[in-house]
């Protein structure tokens, strides 16, 4: 066999190097160490996906864990708003530094690093996605125990560059309570098992209303939770209520306030997530 200069493209013979499955993972960022990294997904949009994010890391933060960000819908960023982030993050030669929600979770999203956050980002898809690298090689996030990525909906290029480029532990799906429910969930777990990545637990936001009188969960729409995640073998399901009290905690930037302990069970299941 001649000498090899890795130049694939122009060779024929068929070799451990080609044969071999190639990886498209890129490096951290030298000053980050993350645990753990859950994207949340779903096959369409305003399900909640945002909502669903900012609980999970206040919950987190709660606990005492470090916790980080990554708002990957570029096109529609929601978490800044959320946690009301007005700041711009900074950064120098060395890396770019992620901005401290209220109570310290590590925040990065395109709304973070522009001058007009309410500016229409008009990219390609390959633009977006090499943001999307940038926000796990350039920006230094220190030590982190769960790092969560709000990500886009559908099974475009950016959940794509997310699955193949970052190190992604889980998947939480997220949905509503409607007719289109299965097939939204179908696509999501049949793109997580081509990426070969667990799915951890299903989330259905407008679930289901609580009576102010007596406490009891009403389900106007049907408890499908359960039946879909059952249908769909994920191990977990949990659900978020209609509750006026939590869109207006996020309409003024006050999710780390919120009352309660919505997504419990989604919580439990990353912290038994092995590495």
């Amino acid at each position: 066999m001649p000498e090899c200069d890795r130049n694939c493209s122009a060779c024929g013979e068929n070799c451990s190097e080609r044969t071999d499955p190639q990886s498209f993972q890129v490096k951290a960022h030298e000053f980050s160490n993350v645990k753990k990294v859950i994207a949340v997904v779903s096959g369409k949009g305003g399900v909640g996906k945002s909502l669903t994010t900012s609980l999970l890391a206040v919950n987190a933060k709660r606990k005492g864990k470090s916790v980080a960000i990554i708002d990957a819908d570029v096109t529609g960023p929601s978490i800044p708003k959320i946690f009301g982030l007005t700041q711009t993050a900074t950064g120098d030669e060395s890396a770019i530094y992620p901005v401290k929600t209220k109570t310290g979770i590590e925040t990065i999203s395109l709304n973070l690093l522009t001058d007009d956050p309410s500016a229409p980002v008009i990219w390609r898809g390959p633009v977006i996605s090499g943001l999307i690298k940038q926000f796990w090689t350039d920006v230094a996030y220190g030590d982190i125990d769960e790092l969560y990525i709000d990500m886009p909906p559908g099974t475009g290029d950016v959940p794509l560059t997310v699955f193949q480029s970052l190190p992604v532990d889980g998947i939480v799906i997220v949905t509503s309570p409607q007719d289109l429910v299965s097939l939204i969930v179908e696509k999501a777990v049949r793109m997580a098992k081509m990426m070969n990545i667990p799915v951890i637990g299903l989330v259905t936001n407008m679930s289901y209303m609580t009576c102010p009188d007596c406490g009891k969960k009403i389900y106007p729409f049907g408890n499908v939770s359960e039946d879909v995640a059952k249908r769909f073998e994920i191990p977990v399901s949990d659900a978020l209520p209609i509750d006026p009290r939590l869109a207006k905690l996020c309409d003024q930037g006050a999710i780390e306030d919120y009352e309660g302990s919505y997504l419990e069970k989604i919580g439990e299941a990353v912290e038994k997530i092995e590495k």
